[in-house]
């Protein structure tokens, strides 16, 4: 007589080890974007009126536009994680869905706007601004720098909730588990944040 061994491999899942790993991640990201705000204070207090003249050629409204969007897209993706704590995959979707569309929104603006900068030759090392006082080459230094990284965190919170959107469908992200979307809506608010601290600082410079 013969038996048959079957080896059952369960799944160690630790849902507070990896909101306490997103949460030490996060602080990574915070100290890296507070170096450049520090970075940005320092300089603006050297130079005020340079970075008040260059505050005054930014596109405020694109700027508050992409402060409504992100807003309203962090709003989607709470929304999104509430409903499938009840058990509402269907409206999961339709918040993640409208929140990966809102991303791509705020980077189609971005787009356009730093074309519009481009063309009118304000960008680094342009003949533009080497014309211009040293001040105002450091704002246009760093509005390039801290939008464009903020930009590629925006771009990664697009491929990462595009994920979550997938694995939803798939119900591998379920309401009995769901810390991985939870997870990924606490980098996208974090993105959102970091976003409100730069409108006043580049968009509405006074």
């Amino acid at each position: 007589m013969s038996t048959t061994a079957h080896t059952v491999h369960a799944v160690h899942k630790d849902p507070e080890g990896a909101k306490l790993g997103m949460w030490l991640f996060l602080f990574t990201e915070v100290l890296l974007f507070g170096g450049l705000f520090v970075l940005y204070s320092v300089y603006r207090a050297k130079y005020p009126h340079d970075f008040h003249n260059g505050g005054q050629e930014m596109n405020a409204v694109i700027g508050i536009a992409n402060t409504v969007i992100l807003l309203t897209s962090s709003l989607t993706v709470a929304l999104g994680i509430t409903a499938l704590q009840k058990g509402n995959r269907k409206a999961t979707l339709t918040c993640l869905g409208i929140t990966v569309v809102l991303g791509c929104a705020f980077l189609v603006n971005k787009y356009f706007e730093w074309s519009h900068e481009i063309h009118l030759g304000r960008y680094p090392n342009s003949p533009e601004l080497a014309a211009r006082p040293d001040g105002e080459k450091i704002f246009y230094g760093l509005y390039y720098s801290m939008t464009g990284l903020h930009g590629l965190h925006v771009i990664a919170g697009i491929i990462l909730l595009s994920i979550m959107f997938l694995l939803v469908r798939a119900n591998k992200v379920t309401s009995g588990d769901y810390t991985k979307l939870e997870n990924s809506g606490l980098y996208w608010h974090l993105v959102d944040v970091i976003w409100i601290f730069l409108l006043p600082m580049f968009y509405l410079s006074a």
